[in-house]
């Protein structure tokens, strides 16, 4: 069986963040989305791939702790 689509709102469960930060990751992170008409869908897979990678990571702030 193949994997499903999920909504921002399960992929933001799934992170334990907000949807604001799903979509700001969409724009500024390069977070793995799939737009469907006007709904943006996620394969979980895809989206642990990106974060174990380091696409979640939050450079602003480690350039202003000196990290």
């Amino acid at each position: 069986m193949s994997e499903p689509w999920i909504s921002v709102e399960q992929m933001a469960e799934h992170l334990g963040v907000t949807r604001d930060s799903i979509y700001r990751w969409i724009d500024t992170k390069g977070l793995p989305a799939h737009k469907i008409g006007r709904l943006w869908k996620f394969k979980i897979s895809e989206v642990d791939d990106w974060v174990r990678h380091g696409g979640a990571s939050d450079d602003d702030v480690r350039k202003r702790d000196g990290s």
